[in-house]
């Protein structure tokens, strides 16, 4: 499965902007999907997961209330809105699908159990 990220850009801090992930060679039903986010070469940061079910996403407390995960599996495709943007949220956001092992409610939140990633598409907010 190849994964591409798009919809990063420069924004202002309250802005909103969705990111957008699109699978190919290969269906995203049998997929957990997450998002993370990584800084200047540091580790890559939880930002959220989504399971096979859609149930229950899991967000990082940084995120809570501000972004939301949905999946698209007809599109093959999973995206991140994100509302109230703030210079703390700058970073290179990257798609990650993880083999639900059978499970329809996994929904990992470290990137270890992640088999595929995209490349990343950076966010930038600033005034």
């Amino acid at each position: 499965v190849e994964l591409v990220e798009s919809g990063g850009g420069s924004v202002q801090p309250g802005d909103s902007l969705t990111l957008s992930c699109t699978a190919s060679g290969g269906s995203l039903q049998r997929y957990a999907m997450g998002w993370f986010r990584q800084v200047d070469g540091n580790a890559r940061e939880f930002v959220a997961s989504i399971p096979r079910s859609a149930d229950s996403p899991r967000y990082a407390d940084s995120v809570k209330g501000r972004f939301t995960i949905s999946r698209d599996d007809a599109k093959s495709s999973v995206s991140l809105h994100m509302r109230a943007l703030s210079p703390e949220d700058t970073a290179l956001y990257f798609c990650a699908a993880a083999d639900s092992v059978g499970s329809r409610l996994y929904t990992p939140i470290s990137p270890n159990p992640y088999d595929y990633w995209g490349q990343g598409t950076q966010v930038t907010v600033s005034a």
